[in-house]
């Protein structure tokens, strides 16, 4: 079975092309391929499949073999894996994913494709469909209690949840510490991810990003995407900012049209032939 491994912004997965390939339960097969000891080594398996309402269909499963609704990283990455290998000639692809049809415009240089902008829909802000167990029409600065200390939390979906939380220094954070206990806290139904966020300025934030089911990941599209529309709502950012992640920069604009917009770089790594 033929993959390739590619990544954004540090944010690495496998890829299948499930145009030509068949894969049965992909929920073990992620496990297997995803661990970085006996596999190949990635966040998770993402599966590119033919689809009846958009030009491709995406089905990602993080590291774990849970199955997430939406990836941003993914997202662009499934862009210039379909445009590079001759899949379509579009430089506008629709996307159908368990959270909606995303719409990817790619940028290409020399006959591959650099950059993709993904048009990751509306910001979802109301606690009972993130889901967090909250009363009221929004999350905005409510306070969590994580091991031992009270962080405040702002809750948004971008497909899937995301609770971000405002530092006044990321370097101060135990991520890998602080990161699983907020993941499976009773507040989520459906556990959820978690970002660290310290803003520079007005256009720029660092964060890092504890994703559900995989661990810390270099980079994550929605919990960036999540991370801008929280600031927003906190007053602390424009709605267009640089955001630095361990893997690298994405831009991500919050637009009058209430949609969030992700435009970072997607790379190929290597291909190869699965034998186990």
């Amino acid at each position: 079975m033929r993959f390739t491994k590619m990544h954004g912004a540090g944010n690495d997965y496998v890829y299948i092309d499930c145009t030509k390939e068949s894969i049965e339960r992909p929920e073990e097969l992620a496990v297997r391929m995803s661990d970085r000891h006996f596999g190949i080594g990635s966040d998770g398996l993402v599966l590119i499949m033919p689809s009846k309402v958009a030009d491709f269909r995406m089905r990602m499963f993080n590291a774990d073999g849970s199955e997430a609704q939406m990836c941003g990283n993914a997202s662009r990455c499934i862009g210039k894996y379909v445009y590079d290998n001759g899949l379509t000639e579009k430089r506008e692809i629709s996307l159908e994913t368990l959270a909606g049809i995303r719409r990817l415009q790619l940028s290409v240089a020399d006959g591959k494709v650099s950059s993709v902008c993904v048009d990751m829909g509306e910001p979802v802000l109301d606690p009972a469909l993130i889901p967090v167990k909250l009363p009221g029409t929004r999350v905005v600065a409510e306070p969590i209690s994580l091991e031992g200390r009270v962080y405040t939390m702002t809750c948004v979906s971008m497909g899937n949840p995301h609770a971000v939380i405002f530092v006044p220094r990321l370097a101060d954070v135990n991520v890998c510490g602080v990161g699983p206990v907020a993941e499976c806290h009773a507040l989520f139904p459906e556990r959820c991810n978690i970002e660290f966020a310290e803003i520079l300025s007005p256009s720029e934030i660092r964060m890092r990003v504890w994703e559900r089911g995989s661990g810390e990941t270099m980079a994550c599209g929605t919990g960036a995407c999540a991370t801008l529309v929280a600031a927003v709502l906190n007053g602390l950012t424009d709605r267009k900012v640089c955001l630095h992640l361990l893997g690298g920069e994405l831009e991500v604009e919050w637009r009058n049209d209430n949609r969030v917009y992700l435009t970072g770089e997607a790379v190929t790594v290597f291909t190869g032939e699965w034998l186990l």
